[in-house]
């Protein structure tokens, strides 16, 4: 309840000292027309959001200068290496590569560029996860919760940057395996769903008919559940059914998140070729005597590439989110597998028992972050996929 006063007491001074901010700067006479204009015209809710970026930009200097928190100091020192590189590999993408390659950089944002990047860096994290990670995901130290950093003086190891888990694994090297087994399994499970969803979803759109009710019927009703908690359902069962074999849960779970998850994939497919099997390039080839697999892979495919593809990012961002969420919940991808669902499950006591320290807050939020950060790259480039296929034009 204190906690809910505090927020509150702060939202209202934001909206007081916004409301005064906008007060004053229509009532003083600034040298510029444009200004005074600015300010006359400015609604309440832009004096708020000046007054809350200053707030920002306070807490930004508190944590960073004077709390000196571990993981708020990487976190602003990342963004600003990940943004600067990402205009350099903008930059030079633009000057580097084939005709294509160029223009394509041309058109690209520098939200785009900052995905692309983000996603090649984990690719090639995950690939090479065993090169990369310093320790193996299971491997114990006698060393238990090092604080974060390295810094011997503040209880760290300069063997463990990130520190270690409640069991002495070394999380850096676990960060690292979890990003191959989350990203990873998201990667096939969304493939897994695309093949399916879009092998039925096209196979209606030609064929229509009974096979078209049929297979929309049964896509209504799995659609009709909750997905997490249908998933959790089935994970139960199939959980029960492989016993202590780690390896064939992940396998259902795998296959029961794509079955799910191609019910979405079903939907877009089997709309975008009701479109296209209407065209006259789909009669002709009908009167030449196609076959099914010739209207499908030649004729319907490559006219659907576009909204397949931006459709691809959103579901493996779903997926991957997903996994995470079940393996919160401790069925998904199972121990000692190292995954950032789990992760954030088993180091989440240190936020509870630290009261937030600035240091051991760091341990919890090192996987949820590498989640968000993920989720946000995919999202930026599905953004600049799907303007490209809307042509529209900037």
């Amino acid at each position: 309840m204190d906690a809910f006063l505090w927020y509150l007491s702060w939202a209202v001074a934001i909206g007081i000292f916004g409301w005064v901010f906008r007060f004053v700067g229509q009532k003083v006479q600034w040298p510029s027309d444009k200004l005074n204009v600015y300010f006359r015209d400015m609604p309440l809710m832009v004096g708020i959001g000046f007054v809350f970026g200053l707030v920002i930009l306070y807490v930004v200097f508190h944590y960073y200068f004077i709390d000196k928190s571990t993981f708020f100091r990487w976190a602003v020192q990342g963004f600003v290496i990940f943004a600067i590189t990402s205009w350099l590999f903008l930059a030079l993408g633009k000057h580097v590569g084939t005709q294509a390659t160029r223009k394509v950089f041309r058109q690209m944002p520098l939200t785009a560029a900052f995905g692309i990047l983000i996603i090649i860096i984990y690719a090639i994290m995950s690939i090479f996860a065993g090169v990369i990670a310093p320790y193996g995901q299971e491997e114990i130290f006698e060393k238990i919760n090092v604080l974060p950093g390295g810094d011997p003086a503040l209880g760290g190891d300069p063997r463990f940057p990130l520190g270690t888990d409640q069991l002495g694994r070394d999380l850096l090297s676990r960060l690292i395996y979890g990003g191959q087994n989350t990203v990873g399994i998201a990667f096939v499970t969304t493939i897994l769903a695309f093949l399916i969803g879009t092998t039925f979803g096209f196979l209606a759109a030609t064929l229509s008919g009974w096979f078209d009710q049929a297979v929309s019927r049964v896509v209504d009703a799995l659609m009709a559940i909750p997905q997490l908690i249908f998933a959790l359902l089935l994970l139960t069962i199939a959980t029960a059914w492989a016993g202590s074999n780690k390896e064939l849960i992940t396998v259902y779970m795998i296959v029961i998140i794509a079955v799910l998850d191609s019910t979405r994939v079903f939907r877009l497919a089997r709309a975008v070729g009701f479109n296209i099997v209407v065209m006259d390039y789909i009669e002709a080839a009908k009167l030449r005597g196609e076959n099914l697999s010739y209207l499908i892979f030649r004729e319907i495919l490559p006219n659907a590439y576009a909204p397949l593809l931006a459709e691809f990012g959103l579901r493996f961002c779903f997926v991957f989110l997903t996994i995470a969420a079940l393996s919160f919940l401790g069925i998904g991808i199972q121990p000692p597998l190292a995954d950032w669902g789990t992760m954030v499950r088993d180091l989440a006591q240190f936020i509870n028992f630290a009261q937030f320290s600035p240091h051991t807050a760091a341990l919890p939020l090192m996987a949820a972050g590498a989640i968000a950060l993920l989720t946000v790259a995919v999202n930026f480039v599905v953004d600049w996929m799907l303007h490209k296929s809307s042509g529209l034009k900037d």
